[in-house]
């Protein structure tokens, strides 16, 4: 198959799905979603939308912790480079992998909170 109708196929199956999307996430409404089972069962009542928003932000919290321990560690390394200009050279470019990361990350926040936020007032 030619790769241009690929990839025309896959835009168009893509955009319909947008279009179709905001139908299907309002017509979800609580009891649709099976809690009453849940907590007849004896599970948890909360929501599944909550439970992975939650594993979002923890997720997220680890990855900003990681972003922040790579910047430390490029300051330590420019403090401890006794005028090297590679360590120096290293040391920069590993603060601003980590400037990077960090803010890759709270976008990452930004969109995922947006969503869920989204997701989950739809269905009310």
């Amino acid at each position: 198959m030619n790769k241009q109708v690929l990839f025309k196929t896959a835009t168009l199956l893509f955009l319909l799905g947008l279009m179709v999307m905001p139908q299907m996430v309002g017509a979800i409404n609580a009891e649709d979603l099976g809690l009453q089972y849940g907590t007849a069962t004896g599970l948890t009542s909360t929501d599944i939308r909550e439970t992975a928003a939650k594993i979002i932000n923890v997720a997220l919290g680890l990855l900003g912790i990681i972003a922040v321990v790579i910047i430390l560690a490029g300051g330590f390394k420019w403090m401890t480079a006794g005028g090297n200009e590679e360590k120096v050279g290293e040391a920069k470019k590993l603060i601003a992998a980590g400037v990077i990361g960090l803010i890759v990350i709270i976008c990452a926040y930004a969109i995922a909170a947006f969503v869920i936020n989204a997701l989950v007032t739809a269905s009310e």
